[in-house]
């Protein structure tokens, strides 16, 4: 049972909690899930913390470690948690109680950034209940609400629903919803699920180019962050269309062991081994050590050739 709650923890604590929260919102899911883990190492009473660390198992596909936080979160009450808790009954294919607590995180006080958020995943567990009604009414209010209050990646997160909610108008809510992120920069998660929705619209319509189009940068992104349920989504639509999956740099660096990932994906961030040996709180020459059997099992002699190798990673 979580006790405490987000005020608990002190001041550096409750920023690393935001900073992962920008991660998150940017699409850095790995980057979220290597903070949180940390933070929920320190503080597993820390029930936002806890939470937001379920949500990025789930877009990662790791069932196992989100029912364990599940467990640890059944009796938090902050809209994080209900949200979270509903994000994962979603997952196991149990869409009427998600609903529930869609809605219990909407009458949360603490609603922490989740007033449209909630919206978006009780509208899509409306329709697969078939209460398409409702959730097109929900998907209108989220869209109305955005509009008014949002950013432009809320209203383009409001515009997918909508276009899963109404399919007369998805490839023209899709576009718009692209366009949106396309002006602003707007989040790589979002955009890759913006366009794996239009692609397969556009595959059911025969528009096989530019749904390919849209497909291998999708892939690019959710490869990176070691986003399965995305990057499964985007493999059945390139098999549709007679295409070869692109290798995921998660699958190029599955030789390695945890710690020799951790510095590798740091690497191609391009951080210096003394910036990597900062963020992960170990000596340059532990960082040097785990480079240099980084470089061994992936067959490249530098770090040029180790960024040439998997690819330079998307900011």
């Amino acid at each position: 049972m979580v006790a405490a709650t987000p005020h608990d923890l002190e001041a550096p604590d409750d920023t690393r909690l935001d900073e992962a929260r920008v991660l998150v919102r940017r699409g850095r899911i790995e980057a979220a899930v290597a903070e949180l883990r940390q933070l929920h190492a320190v503080h597993p009473e820390h029930v936002d913390a806890a939470a937001l660390l379920l949500e990025c198992h789930l877009a990662q596909g790791d069932l196992g470690a989100a029912l364990t936080l599940g467990t640890l979160l059944e009796h938090a009450d902050t809209a994080a948690a209900h949200h979270a808790r509903a994000e994962l009954a979603s997952a196991i294919g149990e869409p009427e109680l998600a609903v529930e607590r869609f809605l219990a995180a909407g009458r949360a006080h603490d609603v922490h950034g989740l007033d449209l958020a909630w919206r978006a995943g009780a509208a899509l567990a409306l329709i697969r209940i078939g209460r398409r009604a409702e959730a097109l009414e929900l998907a209108r209010d989220q869209h109305a609400l955005a509009l008014a209050t949002g950013s432009p990646d809320d209203v383009a997160l409001a515009l997918r629903v909508l276009a899963t909610a109404d399919p007369g108008t998805g490839v023209a809510r899709l576009r718009e919803g692209l366009a949106l992120l396309t002006e602003t920069d707007g989040p790589d998660r979002l955009r890759a699920q913006l366009q794996t929705d239009l692609a397969g619209l556009l595959v059911l319509g025969g528009a096989t180019g530019e749904a390919l189009a849209l497909l291998r940068p999708a892939e690019l992104y959710a490869g990176r962050e070691g986003l399965w349920p995305l990057q499964s989504r985007v493999r059945r639509l390139l098999d549709r269309l007679g295409e070869a999956p692109h290798r995921a740099e998660s699958e190029t660096l599955s030789v390695l062991t945890a710690a020799e990932r951790r510095v590798a994906v740091l690497v191609l961030d391009g951080l210096t081994n003394r910036e990597v040996a900062d963020r992960l709180v170990v000596s340059v020459k532990a960082v040097e050590g785990h480079l240099s059997k980084v470089y061994r099992k992936l067959g490249v002699g530098s770090r040029s050739a180790l960024v040439a190798s998997v690819g330079p990673r998307q900011a």
